[in-house]
């Protein structure tokens, strides 16, 4: 595995222009974007904003990029790290006004732009969003790989990781945040970046994690929508309508890729058969179904539904699409499927699924199907589940 390059990947996600004249594509640090953008369009002219030099020069003098293509039409210019210099993006605007070229802007946060007030192209840019690699780009069952090493390329296809993991969340506090000035207390985001990764999928807590790293509630939040902004993590929400029992109102909180959260909590290994083990499966296919809905453009919310009697189901898809739970045991039993149950008693489920480590699958009398992770993972990608 480790012979091959994040260059021999093919992802699954293509950027089709046709009837726009922009595109967004945003995506955590490292996940490919570049990688994707160069395969796809190997003919565009390229700026890459990394460079220091070509960055300083457009933050002088932003005319500079319209002066470059009015002088030599480009049908296609592509401008990464996008966020460095947002005073391009009036640039970019005047030009697809006023000439035939067509742009792809890519970033891993929007949240630069939009706090400051950065022109975001009135709407007329179509948004793209790549995840960390998928099964379905994988092509691989070796679920203690995944849950080790992760999703991102570069992590993934190494023999040895952490040292790559280590680097990953250093070179995030350093580029992220510290250098676009995100916020002041660097250390404390630093501690409250590791306070996540130890709860990651659970309810989330502001004044536990807030007592953890030494802020107020008030700064948890925002340190939380930073997060969110930089495309690190995302909110998984409750499910609200409910009928007969009383739920709970709040989230959960997921990092974006489980090799980042096994370096955030030690980067011990994980061991089948353990409770962590059993949160990193579950928060993996959670991302698996993240990264499917968005390529296939399924517009299916995800939450998750949870009675204040303590009843829960891992995964909610639609409008109870498809009810997951997530059991990473040989064999399921009943006192496993008691919350896919208590569902059911209560709502009109299309499908209830629970996901698990059992070799073959099951379908049971209530109608409950029992999937091993890899054909869940096939019929996912071939669109039999959702």
């Amino acid at each position: 595995m480790n012979s091959r390059s994040s260059n021999e990947l093919r992802r699954v996600l293509k950027i089709d222009l046709e009837g726009t004249r922009a595109a967004f594509l945003w995506g955590p640090r490292q996940v490919g974007k570049t990688t994707l953008v160069r395969q796809q369009f190997p003919k565009a002219k390229y700026y890459d904003l990394l460079d220091t030099e070509l960055k300083t020069t457009l933050l002088l003098r932003p005319a500079l990029l319209r002066e470059e293509l009015l002088a030599n039409p480009r049908p296609l210019v592509i401008i990464d790290e996008i966020q460095k210099v947002p005073s391009l993006l009036d640039e970019v605007h005047w030009l697809i006004e006023n000439t035939a070229t067509k742009f792809i802007l890519c970033g891993s946060s929007a949240r630069k732009l939009r706090h400051g007030a950065a022109n975001l192209l009135g709407g007329r840019a179509w948004r793209f969003e790549l995840f960390p690699l998928t099964t379905e780009e994988i092509h691989s069952t070796d679920l203690e790989r995944i849950l080790n090493h992760g999703l991102i390329p570069r992590h993934y296809l190494a023999s040895k990781p952490e040292r790559s993991l280590k680097s990953y969340l250093l070179d995030y506090l350093e580029q992220e945040i510290h250098a676009e000035a995100l916020l002041r207390n660097v250390p404390a985001f630093a501690k409250f970046l590791e306070a996540v990764g130890t709860s990651h999928g659970m309810l989330i807590n502001y004044a536990n994690i807030a007592r953890d790293c030494g802020v107020s509630p008030k700064t948890a939040r925002e340190y939380h929508q930073i997060v969110e902004d930089t495309l690190l993590g995302h909110t998984l929400p409750p499910w609200r309508r409910a009928k007969e029992r009383r739920l709970i109102e709040t989230a959960k909180f997921y990092l974006f890729d489980v090799g980042v959260v096994r370096a955030l909590t030690g980067m011990r290994r994980l061991q089948a058969g353990t409770e962590e083990f059993g949160r990193f499966f579950e928060h993996f296919l959670i991302e698996e179904i993240r990264a499917y809905l968005s390529y296939r453009e399924k517009d299916h919310p995800l939450s998750f539904w949870r009675t204040s009697t303590g009843y829960e189901v891992d995964l909610i898809i639609g409008d109870m699409e498809a009810a997951l739970e997530f059991k990473a045991k040989k064999l399921v039993d009943a006192r496993d499927l008691r919350n896919l149950k208590a569902l059911l008693e209560e709502h009109q489920v299309k499908k209830a699924i629970a996901v698990s480590l059992e070799e073959r699958p099951r379908r049971l009398q209530n109608g409950i199907l029992v999937l091993p992770w890899a054909a869940f993972c096939k019929k996912l990608w071939d669109g039999d589940l959702v």
